[in-house]
């Protein structure tokens, strides 16, 4: 089942196809002159994938106020259906992370049949305990995971038991745990205890999770918790896989750092010592932002895919890291903007492709610090667009997805079947 009518994407495919195709067969030339295969790089984009959180297809917030979009999704059925479109669009994203209780559908195995329809799976599971439910008997005003209190403590552990059970019911396999724990002020929480207190909750989690299933801890520098955080950096998330065992691993997301840390770095150190297990891609000027992915540092997302490209040609593929986009949209269309993330994040992966690694090499031995900084800049300054165009081409997708899903009205279309909330509530989403 696609959403987006087939013959609308050839039609506008059909007009875009012939200056492609020049384009293309430059570009084949100019790289075929540095020994490069332009077909492998096509098999390359073709097989990468990231996934679309579900909470990614409706509008973000603020601390302050939220504005809601037309055609909002209302459900996890709904946002099923526009993840779909982003992938049919650019073949890129074929699945989705669901979050719950966000994401809670009483029959998981009608929430499969729909993922199924339209071509989709799921990626890894996401709990929450950074904030109350309606329903929920004890707070987590003062922690969950890392709470003072064992019954808080309890309650967090069982909630993300109940993640791995529905999980595992629409072939999920893995679980990301976040969790907002922290102080506020000095003095209001015992750092040791507060971290052991999280492993020992962590241990109940990864003691229920299947054997082919994966732990992902996730570490934030600040917010909510503004004075420590109890999983604040790399080396904490590190600990704790480390603690955990083989299948714990940490989770990079690009916005959870200070502006000035170097995250290709930090992902070196993690691949180096086996305990890199994904990414959540986005951007960031200020803190945890949430932007756009590439929006402000293109460059900085090509460094990290420098990492894991050379990393990925010495492990000879057996590394397989979750990657993931993580967005908040707060004056743009979500579809729109996930579209072009799920672009961005492709085109720093073959970019990084590019990259004459044995020439690097040879300018890292000779401290030619010039001559190596010169071989990635040129990589990252080709224009690869021939390529990843190319590749949605050939997979029936769309050449200009934005253009496509903009001439579709699917936004427009869903006015009425979804009718806009109003309001302006508050809140991280």
């Amino acid at each position: 089942m696609t959403l987006i009518k087939p013959n609308l994407i050839s039609d506008c495919n059909s007009l875009e196809i012939k200056n492609l195709d020049r384009k293309f067969n430059f570009l084949a030339d100019i790289i075929s002159e540095e020994n490069i295969d332009i077909e492998e790089l096509i098999t390359c984009a073709t097989d990468f994938q990231v996934a679309i959180p579900s909470w990614g297809v409706g509008t973000g917030g603020t601390r302050f106020a939220r504005f809601p979009g037309v055609g909002e999704p209302q459900n996890v059925m709904d946002k099923l259906e526009d993840c779909s479109v982003i992938n049919q669009l650019t073949d890129v994203t074929p699945n989705v992370s669901l979050h719950i209780p966000w994401d809670r559908w009483s029959d998981p195995l009608e929430l499969k049949q729909l993922a199924d329809s339209l071509g989709m799976g799921f990626d890894a599971m996401n709990s929450n305990t950074f904030q109350d439910q309606i329903d929920q008997k004890l707070s987590y005003k003062f922690g969950s995971l890392a709470n003072i209190c064992e019954d808080n403590r309890n309650q967090a552990v069982e909630h993300n038991i109940e993640c791995i059970e529905y999980g595992k019911q629409i072939g999920s396999k893995a679980l990301t745990v976040w969790i907002g724990d922290g102080s506020n002020f000095p003095g209001q929480l015992d750092f040791r205890r507060s971290f052991s207190n999280y492993l020992k909750s962590m241990e109940k989690i990864y003691e229920a999770m299947p054997n082919d299933w994966t732990l992902f801890s996730e570490h934030k520098l600040y917010e909510p918790a503004f004075y420590s955080t109890v999983l604040q950096d790399w080396g904490s998330s590190f600990l704790a896989a480390q603690h955990l065992g083989e299948r714990a691993k940490c989770l990079v997301d690009l916005g959870h750092h200070a502006p000035t840390v170097n995250i290709e770095l930090i992902v070196a150190r993690l691949l180096q010592f086996g305990k890199l297990g994904g990414f959540h891609f986005n951007d960031s000027k200020y803190g945890d932002d949430d932007l756009d992915a590439g929006s402000i540092d293109p460059y900085r997302l090509f460094l990290v895919f420098n990492e894991l490209v050379g990393f990925e040609e010495e492990s000879e593929g057996v590394f397989s890291p979750a990657y993931m986009l993580d967005q908040s949209h707060n004056v743009t269309d979500p579809i729109e903007s996930l579209i072009i993330s799920a672009i961005e994040v492709q085109r720093a992966y073959i970019q990084s492709c590019l990259i004459d690694r044995d020439l690097l090499r040879a300018y890292q031995n000779e401290n030619d610090a010039l001559m190596a900084y010169e071989t990635l800049k040129k990589a990252f300054r080709t224009d690869i667009d021939p390529i990843l165009k190319m590749a949605r081409f050939r997979a029936g997708a769309a050449i200009d997805p934005i253009t496509v899903f903009r001439e579709s009205e699917y936004r427009k279309n869903l006015e009425r079947k979804r009718p806009q909330a109003f309001g302006s509530s508050s809140g991280i989403v």
